[in-house]
């Protein structure tokens, strides 16, 4: 039995449907990997108990509107950032088992584009623009 029959034979069938070619990288690898994935997923968690603080907290500072509105902008970021971890993740491994490069974050344009939004919002605001 050769190396990767076995090492395909030890894996769970979820894995075996998610990577079905390939073999299993460098454990350390695939470690670093799933911290980058977590991070994400806090950053994530950031976003949407913003948009819930800012709905909760807020009432005195925003216009009902305006609150609505960055409460539920925070949220489908954070919303987006989980999904987009989850997307990542898997490109990620999926490389590593095929041995060829390491696919573009493309989670990183949308959290600037995020980050930058909200400090324009917030600038607007404070400015009392809005």
């Amino acid at each position: 039995m050769s190396e990767n029959n076995s090492s395909q034979e030890s894996r769970s069938r979820i894995a075996r449907r998610l990577f079905p070619d390939g073999v299993d990288p460098d454990p350390r690898f695939t470690l670093a990997n799933e911290r980058t994935f977590l991070s994400w997923i806090r950053t994530a968690l950031a976003f949407i108990g913003g948009g819930i603080a800012v709905e909760a907290f807020t009432s005195e500072i925003f216009t009902p509107g305006l609150r609505a509105t960055l409460s539920i902008v925070l949220m489908v970021i954070g919303f987006i950032l989980a999904g987009g971890a989850a997307v990542r993740w898997h490109r990620i491994e999926s490389a590593m088992r095929r041995k060829t490069s390491l696919p573009l974050p493309l989670i990183i344009p949308i959290v600037s584009l995020a980050s930058a939004l909200g400090a324009g919002l917030l600038v607007l605001v404070f400015a009392g623009l809005l």
